[in-house]
């Protein structure tokens, strides 16, 4: 599998595990009432996938934004070849 392809399943894993804690905590701190709002009424899990799943992509997105940005081999593997790595003496 591309190691692109790899990155953005990563990133998309972490932005579901983020999702589902910051849904929680949401909920846990009763943040504008939406606990009460959830259990009380009949959707209220429809809603709180809802949720999860937008703040998801929201946070994957971040992740891999973040991934890309940061640029070049993650530490203690070596550059692509033909390009200089981070290591290398002569990359300035």
């Amino acid at each position: 599998m591309p190691e692109l392809i790899r990155l953005y399943i990563r990133s998309a894993v972490i932005g579901v595990a983020l999702a589902a804690v910051f849904t929680g905590l949401l909920l846990g701190f009763d943040v504008a009432g939406l606990r009460h709002l959830v259990t009380s009424v009949a959707g209220g899990g429809l809603a709180v996938a809802m949720m999860v799943l937008a703040n998801a992509v929201v946070f994957g997105s971040v992740q891999f934004a973040i991934a890309i940005l940061r640029g070049g081999p993650p530490p203690g593997r070596p550059g692509r070849p033909g390009r200089p790595g981070r290591d290398d003496p002569g990359a300035r």
